[in-house]
């Protein structure tokens, strides 16, 4: 090639400013997604709740459950994330002391109200929750994934007045799923606290 440009140099310098361009694409092109996934009709929203006796607030995005709420804001991970469509039971928490999934509830419908996980059961010193107590004594779990949301519905349960007999109990706990089948020891667990609970 003539004027002191050989093809070396020029094959050079056209990747770079194909380099350039390509990057310059791209970044508009990540500007455009952002704009889709958060469009400025859906700002993040704040949320103020009673979580375990205590006053907390969050800012998150509107679409937030209140299951990640919890597991990952407000750093509890004791409510777990099973089946994540409202059918077995291990999200469950109380909601102005109503059982209820966390993972079926936008956390910003919560505003105002009062919310208690597993964590905030037990009282200020540490001394476990009647139910807490009876899941251990009749042996209630066995891998534990499930425990959490049965112990907080186990609460509910007995406050509830739906622990009168064995098949009571099974028809009100029929929501929490354990599928390493502990029911007899979980029903006996029941038992034990609400004659605790209710003596």
């Amino acid at each position: 090639m003539s004027d002191g440009i050989d093809r070396r140099s020029m094959l050079k310098g056209s990747t770079a400013a194909l380099g350039a361009a390509g990057a310059a694409a791209l970044g508009s092109a990540s500007a455009q997604a952002q704009d889709v996934a958060s469009p400025s009709g859906t700002p993040n929203v704040n949320t103020s709740i009673t979580l375990n006796s205590t006053s907390r607030s969050f800012a998150h995005e509107a679409r937030v459950t209140l299951l990640d709420l919890l597991r990952e804001q407000a750093g509890l991970p004791g409510t777990k994330k099973g089946c994540n469509e409202g059918a077995c039971g291990a999200c469950t928490v109380l909601l102005d002391g109503e059982r209820i999934n966390a993972c079926m509830t936008l956390a910003a419908t919560c505003d105002g109200r009062s919310v208690t996980t597993v964590e905030g059961l037990a009282a200020a010193d540490g001394t476990l929750h009647p139910v807490q107590r009876a899941f251990i004594e009749q042996d209630a779990f066995q891998c534990g994934y499930c425990t959490s949301g049965q112990v907080v519905s186990a609460v509910a349960c007995i406050n509830e007045g739906h622990a009168g007999s064995e098949e009571e109990i099974a028809e009100w706990m029929s929501g929490n799923i354990c599928r390493c089948a502990s029911y007899p020891q979980i029903i006996a667990a029941v038992q034990q606290a609400a004659t605790e609970m209710e003596g």
